[in-house]
């Protein structure tokens, strides 16, 4: 499974994006805004391709997917959530999407990640 994300929209406080899985759109996706310098918990991770895994959460007590490799970041995860206050570098997902903010998130999670339990191996590039 190639996942792609497309960050489109960028403000003081978050970068919204859309990905797509195998070239077909999914949802949409908020991060934390990019910038040059890393702040922690404050800084999208660096454009590129990076490996996915599902494995255990410690943080969340579930199964989540797991960015691999990521410099300079740990613990890169996929997940619910709908504004910067919910995400510490990791990318949320959403159907709809607004300024700073991605809705019914749950459901887009619960989609994606049924896509992802099927897939043999997942990547995810982020431009």
């Amino acid at each position: 499974m190639k996942l792609h994300l497309k960050r489109l929209h960028k403000t003081e406080f978050s970068t919204i994006g859309e990905l797509t899985i195998n070239g077909l759109f999914e949802c949409y996706t908020l991060e934390d805004k990019e910038r040059d310098i890393k702040i922690k918990a404050e800084t999208a991770i660096p454009k590129g391709t990076y490996k996915v895994i599902l494995n255990q959460s410690s943080r969340f007590k579930r199964i989540l997917p797991l960015l691999i490799d990521v410099p300079n970041f740990e613990g890169i995860r996929m997940h619910p959530g709908n504004t910067n206050h919910d995400t510490e570098g990791c990318i949320l997902v959403g159907k709809t999407r607004g300024e700073d903010f991605v809705g019914k998130s749950r459901k887009a999670f619960t989609s994606l990640f049924e896509k992802m339990k099927l897939a043999k191996e997942i990547t995810i590039t982020i431009s």
